[in-house]
């Protein structure tokens, strides 16, 4: 994938290491599709929801689109922006992407609305669930 988020094994995500690489799905992929759409809605669709990826991101930067995945009983929905046209992470409560913002090269309004998303109560309830397991 183009970019990818995980929980660390020790914090309850499923990723671990082994020999300096990445084992196990992340929690959430995105894919930047440019000539690469066609692998993007297919094939690796099917392969990140087999791998159970909770969330696939696909950013199609000619059409100015993001489609947002969520997997739900093993099927990937799609999430909808909110009227001001922002995507939230179900997966990393906190993590929001103005698409407007994105699409408009704009980056200081892309991170105020992810620095909003940081400090919405929702991101505060995640991240104390973010303690050490042993």
């Amino acid at each position: 994938p183009d970019v990818a988020l995980f929980v660390l094994p020790e914090y309850g995500g499923r990723c671990h290491y082994v020999d300096n690489y990445i084992g196990g799905p992340p929690e959430l992929v995105v894919e930047v599709s440019a000539s690469t759409k066609a692998v993007d809605f297919g094939p690796k669709l099917r392969l990140y929801r087999e791998a159970g990826i909770q969330e696939y991101v696909s950013v199609v930067e000619a059409e100015s689109l993001v489609v947002w995945r969520s997997l739900d009983s093993g099927r990937y929905a799609e999430l909808q922006p909110d009227a001001a046209g922002v995507f939230r992470s179900r997966v990393f409560p906190g993590l929001w992407l103005d698409t407007a913002a994105l699409f408009g090269n704009d980056l200081a309004a892309m991170i105020r609305t992810l620095q909003t998303g940081l400090n919405s109560p929702g991101h505060a309830e995640f991240a104390a669930l973010l303690v050490p397991r042993q």
